[in-house]
């Protein structure tokens, strides 16, 4: 510490690339200071430092992970208390540029594997971004001073050290929690539950935190899909609505809860933080949200399961656009999602092609099967099920044509759950439609693609960088891959670690090795379960930035990359 506050008194007033010479190892009294990375230029990326804290002087113990689940949550509540330390200590240092900024990369409302903070054996290993503070492009080392020897131990005080036993076990015990309700679920052949007196509606579209209660109406669960769960450290079970694999409808009038109902479960695929109202939401961990995307690049996927004919012989068994259109990006979006292994469909009528969901009996009376190249959805759900096993909720308000289809009903009504299922069925049978089923006599083949070296060659080329222009932009060289249609992306630091991930493709020439997309999605979860999610950090021992991605949205990225190649 001594040597590191005479070095910035050697250089205060120099130029700013002295601050070089603090780059190196410090230790403190109650941790260890280790500066990775010094930016070259005040208005530059924002210095990387990583603080080291012997885990013995914390309250977390080895029950804080002594499963993934705990280890997870605790490593999130660590970065949250860090993130309000710096806002309640920040403001004081001036200068030029980013000087004075402290930053961790904070989450939002769910709790995913993260590199802000570490937990390891015996030590807590925490990321940070700071702004070394400059007048112009002139070192300020006074300020400078400040940040190191009285912001930042201020800052691990009130959050790391300050963090007592009992939040560690409020904490854990929420994680033990989720995981047997996910447990339950895997037990009993449920997709999703949602608990009675969840908080489904959010404060804004902008603002993903819970809707004030006084303005809400909390979950109950219909009871004749009402199940109770045994889970630890509750005196009483905990009940709620369980939906189970097969076909689920959502219905019910505008405005009255449906989508809202089918955004929580999309997003339930993560857990929440207490307080959130979705914190007793859970959903199948493979569930991909499908939804129609026109203008979207696809490459050689087979939608020949949904599309067939089409004019002029394009091969739809090996389907290539640069500009999809509404039916056929839909297709190919559910073909992919099934590729990468999904179990669950989630599909919202507001965001498909209409013409991809239904083909009613006028039309087909008007339109003959031979000149429409489409088969509907509604032709390929059951298949889908009965064939692979991968079940949907969608929700439907405008064509109870899929009366005949579901095996469940729930209509919302004023954001309340109603079972219409009998209802429902009742009504099929009394209004017939009389359409004719066009689906065939089974789903079809899901085709296995391999990606070539050529898909990501860009990258070889040093002058072609990646970066993440925002959550749902990433830039490869002079090529955008567009994510603003892949709902289930919540954090940037997501799409940072895909954008890593894309690279580390070319650098190490993964393609070159043969494997089937899907293969490629397993080597890269074995290499964040086995390795860490810094494997593919950018810099290597502190990447600090990165949030763990699922399976579906890194290969959502690859397929919108518009120099995919597939053999």
């Amino acid at each position: 510490m001594q040597q590191l506050k005479s070095t910035l008194k050697r250089i205060d007033g120099k130029g700013y690339k002295a601050y070089k010479d603090i780059q190196g190892n410090y230790r403190f009294p109650d941790y260890q200071l280790a500066i990775d990375y010094v930016q070259g230029d005040p208005f530059a990326s924002p210095s990387k430092f990583r603080v080291i804290i012997p885990r013995e002087t914390s309250a977390f113990g080895d029950e804080a992970t002594a499963t993934k689940s705990r280890k997870v949550a605790s490593e999130d509540d660590i970065t949250r208390f860090i993130d309000r330390a710096i806002k309640k200590e920040s403001g004081s240092i001036k200068g030029s540029g980013k000087s004075g900024l402290l930053t961790i990369d904070v989450p939002g409302q769910e709790v995913i594997e993260r590199t802000a903070v570490t937990l390891t054996p015996k030590s807590i290993i925490v990321c940070l971004s700071v702004g070394l503070p400059a007048q112009g492009r002139r070192v300020l080392g006074q300020q400078a001073e400040k940040i190191f020897l009285t912001l930042l131990p201020n800052v691990i005080r009130q959050s790391v050290l300050s963090i007592q036993a009992s939040e560690v076990d409020r904490v854990t015990k929420l994680a033990d929690q989720q995981q047997a309700i996910r447990q339950y679920m895997q037990d009993h052949s449920y997709i999703t539950f949602v608990a009675d007196g969840a908080i489904l509606p959010r404060a804004s579209g902008v603002n993903d935190r819970p809707l004030q209660k006084g303005k809400v109406v909390p979950f109950e669960s219909p009871e004749s899909m009402k199940v109770s769960i045994d889970i630890p450290y509750r005196d009483k079970p905990l009940t709620g609505m369980a939906i189970p694999k097969g076909i689920s409808l959502i219905v019910g009038g505008g405005f009255h809860g449906k989508s809202t109902l089918l955004e929580a479960l999309q997003k339930s695929v993560y857990d929440h933080i207490e307080g959130d109202g979705r914190e007793f939401v859970c959903t199948d961990p493979t569930a991909v949200k499908i939804r129609a995307e026109d203008g979207r690049s696809v490459e050689k996927v087979d939608i020949s399961p949904f599309i067939n004919d089409l004019p002029y012989d394009k091969d739809t068994a090996s389907f290539t656009s640069e500009d999809a259109s509404g039916s056929t990006s839909q297709a190919a979006n559910i073909i992919e999602a099934l590729e990468a292994g999904t179990e669950t469909i989630l599909i919202d009528e507001d965001t498909s092609a209409t013409n991809f969901m239904i083909r009613d009996a006028r039309m087909q009376a008007l339109v003959a099967k031979a000149t429409e190249p489409i088969t509907p959805f509604i032709d390929k759900v059951t298949q889908l099920y009965a064939d692979y096993g991968v079940s949907t909720i969608l929700v439907m308000g405008g064509a109870g044509d899929y009366f005949d289809v579901a095996d469940q009903v729930i209509q919302m009504d004023k954001y309340v759950p109603y079972d219409v299922t009998d209802q429902a069925k009742s009504i099929a049978k009394d209004i017939v439609y009389q359409r004719q089923s066009e689906g065939g006599s089974g789903f079809g083949d899901i085709q296995a693609r391999t990606p070539t070296e050529k898909s990501v060659a860009m990258l070889n080329d040093r002058k072609n960088k990646v970066k993440t222009r925002s959550k749902y932009t990433i830039q490869l060289g002079k090529t955008t891959i567009a994510l603003s249609h892949v709902e289930q992306i919540v954090e940037d630091s997501q799409t940072r670690m895909i954008a890593e991930i894309l690279s580390s493709v070319a650098k190490e020439q993964t393609f070159k090795q043969n494997r089937t997309l899907s293969e490629w999605l397993d080597q890269v979860e074995e290499a964040m379960d086995d390795k860490g999610l810094d494997t593919f950090g950018a810099y290597k021992g502190h990447p600090g930035e990165l949030a763990r991605p699922r399976r579906f949205e890194i290969a959502a990225s690859l397929n919108r990359l518009r120099t995919l190649e597939i053999k």
